[in-house]
C-alpha cells in the first residue's frame, strides 16, 4: 500500500537516501530542506524516476511555525502522513568550554525541540484517539548518545541522549493511539558532515576500520534501509526501541 512519508533534512545524506527508498517503494514523499532546493529537487526527481510521488517543502527544523506550515501543506495535497521520519539536525564541533550560551540553544533547537515539535505535529494527525489512523515515528538519532561521541561533540552527543529519552518516553505515550515510535541510531556514516570536521574523512574512515568488527565506514543507504523498515508496516510490532545501525562498534 503506497504510504505519505514526510523526512526532514532529505536535501542530502541520509535524508536523501531514506526518501530515494521511499520511492522506491512507491511512496509519496515530502523532501524537507532548509537551505538546498537545488539538491532537493534533484532527490525530488528521483524519488519519481523510482516510482514515487513527491513534493518539496523548505522549512527549518528548529522554527516551529515553518514546521506546521510543512506539515499542514501535506495536509492539503495528499492527506495525514502515514509516517515522519525525523532526520534534519545539526552539529557543532569546539572544545566545551569555549561553547557559549547561544551554541547550546541552537543545536538542541534543531536537534531536540524541533524533533519533538515535529513528533507533535505527526501525533495530531495519526492518533486514533483525535480520528487519526495511527502511524510511524522515526527519529534519527546518534550511537554518540551511547558511546559519548567523539572528543569537541559533547554538545551534539547530549542533544541525541535526549532523543533517545523522548523516543521511548513518546512510545509508551502515544502506542495505544496506533501509532509506533522507534528511533535509529547510526554510526560512522559517509556524509558531507565530515567535510569541515577537525578530524576530516580520511581519519573518519580510519577511526571506523580500527573500531567496528565490519572495519569500515557506514554509507547513508544502509542507514535508510533500517529507516524504512520501521516505518512499514512489515515492522507492525516494533516500537519503543533505538536500533543501532553502526557495524558493531
Amino acid at each position: 500500500m503506497s504510504k505519505t512519508v514526510i523526512v526532514t533534512g532529505a536535501s542530502r545524506g541520509i535524508g536523501a537516501a531514506i526518501a530515494r527508498q521511499a520511492g522506491a517503494k512507491g511512496w509519496r514523499v515530502c523532501v524537507n530542506y532548509n537551505g538546498s532546493p537545488d539538491k532537493a529537487a534533484e532527490v525530488a526527481r528521483a524519488v519519481e524516476a523510482a516510482g514515487g510521488e513527491a513534493m518539496t517543502f523548505k522549512a527549518s527544523q528548529g522554527v516551529e511555525s515553518e514546521l506546521v506550515a510543512m506539515f499542514e501543506a501535506v495536509d492539503a495535497r495528499w492527506g495525514a502522513p502515514d509516517a515522519v521520519i525525523n532526520n534534519a539536525g545539526i552539529d557543532h564541533e569546539a572544545d566545551f568550554a569555549e561553547t557559549t550560551w547561544e551554541n547550546f540553544l541552537k543545536v538542541f533547537n534543531v536537534n531536540t525541540l524541533g524533533l519533538m515539535a515535529s513528533c507533535r505535529e505527526a501525533v495530531r494527525r495519526m492518533s486514533t484517539a483525535r480520528g487519526g489512523k495511527g502511524g510511524a515515528i522515526v527519529n534519527i538519532g546518534s550511537i554518540s548518545a551511547r558511546t559519548g561521541g567523539l572528543p569537541g561533540d559533547v554538545i551534539y552527543t547530549a542533544s541525541k541522549g535526549a532523543v533517545d529519552s523522548f523516543t521511548l518516553g513518546l512510545a509508551k505515550e502515544v502506542g495505544p493511539q496506533g501509532i509506533r515510535v522507534t528511533c535509529v541510531r547510526p554510526g560512522v556514516i559517509e556524509t558531507d558532515i565530515f567535510a569541515g570536521n577537525a578530524f576530516g574523512i580520511e581519519q573518519v574512515k580510519e577511526l571506523a576500520r580500527t573500531n567496528s568488527p565490519l572495519q569500515r565506514i557506514g554509507q547513508p543507504d544502509e542507514v535508510a534501509a533500517m529507516a524504512i523498515f520501521l516505518a512499514s508496516d512489515e515492522a507492525s510490532f516494533c516500537t519503543g526501541m533505538c536500533y543501532d545501525v553502526n557495524g558493531g562498534r
